[in-house]
C-alpha cells in the first residue's frame, strides 16, 4: 500500500502501482491540509473576491465574472469542453499512473478543493476502473488539459472507462464498481485539469523501462566483444577512475562482470589487433552518457511528483494566486533528452551488429551465414536495426524546440512536453527491437567460437536458445526477432545475467 502524502512519491512507487496493482491511499496529514486549503478558497468566495477559475471564466474569458448560481456548472462545462482528446487510449499502466500522480498532486494541499477527489481518484484506482484517455491533444502548458479532462470525467459519470476487461459509459464503470459519482464545487474542475500528469506518467514508466534498456545495452556490447574477438580493456577500471562519469563506470563494471570467466577472452589475449572500433571500444563512454541522462530525468521526477502543478494555487500564507506551475518545460526537454540518450543506444548497438558480421573483423562468414552464397545468414536483420535506427533519428527532433500559440494568444508559449514523452515511448519500443537483434547475432557468433563465453553471458544465450533455435541454415528470420524481442521486452534477458553475476548496476 503507498500512502500519498503530497511530499515522498518515487517513480518506482508509481511503477509498482500502475504495473503490478499496489493500491493507493490519502495519508491523514494530507487530507487535513487539502481541508485547510479549501476552507481558504470558501472564505475568498464568500468574501466576493476575484478568483480565477472560480468566479472566473477559464483562459481566454478569465475577465468574465461567473455567477454564484453558475459556479458548480462552470467546473462541469470545463470537463466537458476541454475532453477533446484523439487517437489511440493510452495503456492502462499509464492511466493508473495518472490517477495516483493526479491524486498526489492534489495531496500536496495547495489546490483549495476538498479531500475527496483525491479519495476518489483512488477509489478509480483500488478497483480497477481506467478511464480512457486519448493520447493526443495536449500541448504541455496549462498542464495536460485534454488528457486529464478525459482522465476526470469519470469521476462525474460521464466519459468511458474499461473496468473488468469491457469498455462502457463513465456512469456505468461507476455503477458496476459502486462508487458514487462526484458533485463538482466551486474550481474543482480546475483543478482536476491543470496539471502534468499525463507527461509525468509517462516519464515514471519510460525511467523504468529506460534503466532496464540501459542494462540490456551493457549485456548486448559484452556479448558482442566476445563476438567479434575484441578486448574488454576498455572496460578496465582504472581507465574510468581518470574520467568518472558515474554512467560511464558502471557500464564498464557491468561489461567486467558479464565477460569474467569468458575463455573467448583468454583465447585471443595476445592477438595482433591494438585497437577495436569505437562501437566497441567506446562502449563505456556511449552507454554512459545514455544512463548519465536517464539519472537526470530521475532526478527531475523526484520534484515533479511531489509538485502542486494547477492554477491558482492556495499559498501557506492564505493568498490565492496565479502563476505557471501547470507549465511542462522540465520535463518536455528531459523527454527529449532521454529519447535522444535512447538513440544513441540503438545507434551503437547497430555498429556491432554490422561488426559482427563482417568477416574482416570476426574471421567468422559473412553475415553468420552457415554456407556463404547458399545462405543468407542474419544479413537483412542488420538492415532492419538500421531501419530502426534511421526511425528513431527522425523521432528525436527536439519537440520542446517547437511551440505553437493558442486561447488567443494567452497561452503563447507552450511545452510540447505530452509529445516529447510520446515519442521517447516510441524510441524505447524501436531500441528493444535493436539490442533483441544485437543478442541474436552475438549469440550465433559466440556459439562458433566453441569456447564458453563469460559467466554473466551463458544463461542469456541459454534463455535465447529456449526460444530462438542456432541459425543452421535459412529461415524466416522475422519470427527470430520478434521472440529475442519479447524476451527484451519481458526483461528476461537482463533477469538472466543477473541471477548469474548479481544486480548489474
Amino acid at each position: 500500500m503507498i500512502v500519498l502524502d503530497g511530499r515522498s512519491l518515487r517513480w518506482p512507487d508509481v511503477v509498482a502501482v500502475a504495473r503490478t496493482g499496489v493500491k493507493a491511499r490519502l495519508a491523514p496529514a494530507a487530507k487535513k491540509r487539502m481541508e485547510k486549503s479549501r476552507r481558504t478558497v470558501e472564505a475568498h468566495v464568500a468574501a466576493g473576491d476575484v478568483v480565477y477559475g472560480v468566479t472566473t471564466g477559464f483562459g481566454k474569458f478569465d475577465r468574465v465574472p461567473i455567477e454564484a448560481a453558475h459556479r458548480r456548472e462552470l467546473q462541469v462545462n470545463l470537463l466537458r469542453s476541454h475532453a477533446a482528446g484523439v487517437g489511440e487510449p493510452f495503456d492502462e499502466a499509464t492511466v493508473r499512473a495518472m490517477l495516483l500522480l493526479r491524486a498526489n498532486a492534489l495531496a500536496v494541499g495547495a489546490s483549495g478543493v476538498r479531500p475527496v477527489l483525491a479519495e476518489r481518484l483512488l477509489e478509480l484506482l483500488n478497483k480497477g476502473v481506467h478511464p480512457i484517455v486519448p493520447q493526443v491533444g495536449s500541448l504541455g502548458a496549462s498542464g495536460d488539459l485534454a488528457p486529464l479532462a478525459h482522465l476526470a470525467l469519470v469521476l462525474i459519470g460521464e466519459g468511458e472507462a474499461v473496468y473488468r476487461g469491457k469498455r462502457m459509459g463513465g456512469g456505468a464503470a461507476l455503477k458496476h464498481a459502486r462508487i458514487k459519482p462526484l458533485q463538482l464545487e466551486a474550481k474543482e474542475g480546475l483543478a482536476l485539469l491543470n496539471g502534468t500528469q499525463a507527461m509525468a506518467a509517462m516519464a515514471c514508466l519510460l525511467v523504468a523501462d529506460a534503466r532496464t534498456a540501459a542494462k540490456l545495452a551493457d549485456v548486448a556490447g559484452a556479448l558482442s566483444i566476445d563476438a567479434t574477438l575484441s578486448s574488454r580493456t576498455p572496460c578496465d577500471a582504472g581507465i574510468h577512475k581518470l574520467r568518472p562519469y558515474p554512467g560511464a563506470v558502471a557500464s564498464a563494471k557491468n561489461v567486467r562482470k558479464l565477460l569474467a570467466g569468458s575463455k573467448i577472452v583468454e583465447s585471443h589475449a595476445h592477438c595482433a589487433r591494438v585497437q577495436d572500433p569505437y562501437s566497441l571500444r567506446c562502449l563505456p563512454q556511449v552507454h554512459g552518457a545514455a544512463r548519465d541522462a536517464i539519472a537526470h530525468v530521475e532526478a527531475m521526477l523526484a520534484v515533479e511528483l511531489n509538485a502542486a502543478t494547477d492554477n491558482p494555487l492556495v499559498l501557506a500564507d492564505g493568498r490565492i494566486v496565479s502563476g505557471g506551475n501547470f507549465h511542462g518545460q522540465p520535463i518536455a526537454m528531459r523527454m527529449d533528452y532521454l529519447a535522444l540518450a535512447l538513440h544513441e543506444l540503438g545507434t551503437i548497438s547497430e555498429r556491432r551488429v554490422d561488426w559482427i558480421m563482417n568477416p574482416n573483423l570476426t574471421d567468422l562468414h559473412w553475415f553468420l551465414a552457415p554456407e556463404e552464397g547458399l545462405h543468407t545468414g542474419y544479413m537483412i536483420a542488420q538492415y532492419t536495426a538500421a531501419a530502426l535506427v534511421s526511425e528513431n533519428r527522425t523521432l528525436v527532433t527536439p519537440s520542446s524546440a517547437d511551440t505553437i500559440p493558442v486561447s488567443g494568444n494567452q497561452e503563447d508559449h507552450v511545452s510540447m512536453g505530452l509529445t516529447a514523452a510520446r515519442r521517447a515511448r516510441m524510441v524505447i519500443e524501436n531500441l528493444r527491437t535493436i539490442l533483441a537483434i544485437e543478442v541474436l547475432c552475438a549469440a550465433q557468433a559466440v556459439e562458433l567460437r566453441k569456447l564458453p563465453t563469460g559467466r554473466g553471458l551463458r544463461p542469456v544465450v541459454k534463455a535465447l536458445r529456449n526460444r530462438v533455435p542456432p541459425l543452421l541454415a535459412d529461415r524466416v528470420i522475422a519470427k527470430d526477432i520478434a521472440s529475442a524481442r519479447a524476451l527484451a521486452g519481458e526483461g528476461a534477458l537482463v533477469a538472466a545475467a543477473e541471477r548469474a553475476v548479481g544486480e548489474l548496476a
